[in-house]
């Protein structure tokens, strides 16, 4: 845990963890709370909460790469805080919009969402040295998961404790505190030796979206849309079973077994490709369709449970230093859409799976669109022009201008 200490100890970097968690465990519970505002607040049906919902996932997913942008061009703070003030102002208008006018707002929230996942990576990249970044990016990862465990459950809870109104109100004050304390905290989103890297301007589109970095995007598509089917399989599973209320207890243990494996592969000396984590991950989700009761359930999710972790956060090690440092803001927002259009499809598509077949088809359909996706970034991942591309070396060098960090450099500000 040496490496995990020696990370926590950089200048600013408990701090911005620490209120990034603040920020994307609220961001991860948005969906459940506008969810639980529709159908428990307006009374109206799943199918429309479903819209509101959707609304606001394809707006994140296409404001991702917009506020990367803006970032790279205008900087951190002024995108915060414009982030900021629009979900205050979404989050307290909630309760008395009509529901058409609620699609809208929505969209545009998500449009406008703080980034505090897409500027937690970049300032990772910047803060750290090559021999602390996998550690730290497996911290990341860990915030994540984290947070899909705390998020949602806190919103049921309170929804059923107080109203949905209420509920939307806290999330929306979270998720303002935590990008307002970004701000305040400002991390630097370029090393020393990468302040003139941006000063040319923007990249070429060839260097912005090069094989490399499609690899990386394919990969991170591919990881969220195995695990958005797993949730639906995992519920499909127990509900044949007759024992639907145990899936919560099925996606807990998952949830602390990929918290586990984060921590252990971030600790450990030699990284793995990319390509190899998710491929693995996919092969082991397959026969958790065997199981047929929520003990075994438990025990045959806790594979993928370890390589999840791990494969996300070697996907956000490999865009940092792909990214050029002009366009690392744009980079890590079109990872935050893929990401976001994984979750999207995975769940549809495991869906008619299971439909066609049986529940077990469910896990065999997320996992072996896990492994089409590590095969697909592996063969781009091979045309990329870089002679060791971190996704298939992990351990090698990345974009120009980080390798000086790895020689001891200390990141700049």
């Amino acid at each position: 845990m040496t490496r995990y200490r020696e990370v926590l100890a950089l200048p600013g970097m408990a701090a911005l963890l620490g209120v990034s968690l603040l920020a994307r465990a609220a961001i991860t519970a948005d969906v459940m709370a506008l969810t639980m505002y529709v159908v428990l607040g307006l009374g109206m049906s799943y199918a429309a909460a479903g819209g509101v919902a959707a609304a606001l996932t394809a707006g994140v997913a296409l404001g991702g790469p917009l506020l990367g942008r803006m970032i790279d061009r205008r900087g951190l703070r002024i995108v915060l805080l414009a982030t900021v003030a629009l979900q205050v102002v979404f989050w307290l208008s909630v309760p008395i919009l009509p529901y058409a006018v609620l699609l809208g707002a929505a969209f545009a929230a998500g449009l406008l969402m703080v980034p505090a996942q897409a500027v937690t990576r970049q300032a990772i990249a910047a803060m750290t040295t090559a021999g602390l970044r996998r550690a730290a990016f497996a911290l990341e990862a860990v915030q994540g998961e984290l947070s899909y465990i705390v998020g949602p459950a806190v919103v049921i809870l309170g929804a059923a404790m107080t109203s949905p109104s209420v509920v939307a109100w806290g999330v929306g004050a979270a998720i303002a505190a935590g990008g307002a304390g970004i701000a305040l905290l400002n991390p630097p989103l370029r090393a020393e030796g990468e302040a003139d890297a941006g000063a040319g301007g923007r990249p070429p589109r060839r260097e912005r979206l090069g094989a490399g970095i499609v690899a990386a995007l394919t990969m991170a598509f591919g990881t969220t849309t195995l695990l958005s089917g797993v949730d639906l399989a995992i519920v499909a599973t127990l509900r044949e079973a007759g024992q639907v209320s145990w899936a919560a207890v099925v996606v807990a243990v998952f949830g602390v077994a990929s918290v586990a494996g984060g921590l252990i592969y971030g600790a450990l000396s030699r990284p793995l490709p990319t390509w190899l984590l998710l491929g693995l991950l996919g092969l082991v989700t397959i026969p958790a369709g065997l199981a047929h009761d929520w003990p075994w359930l438990c025990a045959a999710v806790v594979g993928a449970g370890l390589l999840t972790a791990p494969t996300l956060s070697t996907v956000a090690d490999a865009v940092s230093r792909l990214a050029p440092a002009g366009a690392r803001g744009e980079a890590t927002g079109l990872q935050s859409s893929a990401q976001s259009a994984g979750f999207a499809l995975g769940s549809p598509l495991v869906g008619l799976a299971i439909d066609a077949s049986v529940p077990a088809g469910g896990f065999a359909a997320a996992g072996l669109a896990g492994l089409a996706a590590a095969l697909t970034g592996c063969v781009l991942s091979r045309r990329s022009p870089r002679t060791r591309s971190p996704l298939i070396h992990p351990g090698g060098a990345g974009a120009p201008g980080l390798e000086p960090r790895g020689a001891g450099a200390r990141p700049g500000t």
